[in-house]
């Protein structure tokens, strides 16, 4: 009777996590997410890029940050500030110009940023992975300039 009332108060119950989502994400889908990252990084590089590869990487900073936010990484936010710099001039950049290459003085940037992220894919409980998911949909909604505050 009692779990009858808080539903009615809006109380959200949670199921308890399976064991899937206490473990990190399955190798195989881990390793394919980092090949696409590290292909769109490398078409990116060197001119062949797109809006999409683009876009891609910028999923990367912002999801790998989410992460480092909960616990699973170490690097300054400087380092996720110069990649998101770099993804948005290189997309006003392409606006006029139709190339699409990222700055090459921020590559080394995203080659961290990337091995973090293949970090972060191995060793965070995917509950962990999806919640980043999830709060990258809710900052997309909301068109806030970035998740990623000022350093100080």
């Amino acid at each position: 009777m009692s779990s009858r009332r808080n539903k009615s108060r809006g109380v959200r119950v949670h199921k308890p996590l399976t064991k899937a989502l206490l473990l990190p994400m399955d190798r195989a889908s881990a390793n394919e997410q980092s090949l696409a990252h590290h292909l769109a990084l490398v078409a990116c590089r060197s001119g062949h890029g797109n809006g999409h590869l683009v876009n891609e990487l910028m999923r990367v900073v912002y999801l790998s940050w989410f992460l480092q936010r909960a616990g699973y990484g170490t690097c300054p936010p400087e380092q996720f500030k110069i990649a998101e710099y770099a993804v948005e001039a290189t997309l006003a950049h392409a606006h006029k110009s139709g190339e699409w290459q990222l700055p090459a003085e921020t590559i080394v940037d995203f080659e961290m940023l990337l091995a973090l992220y293949d970090a972060q894919l191995a060793s965070a409980p995917l509950h962990e992975v999806i919640a980043a998911e999830q709060k990258l949909r809710a900052f997309m909604t909301r068109r806030s300039s970035s998740p990623i505050p000022m350093s100080t």
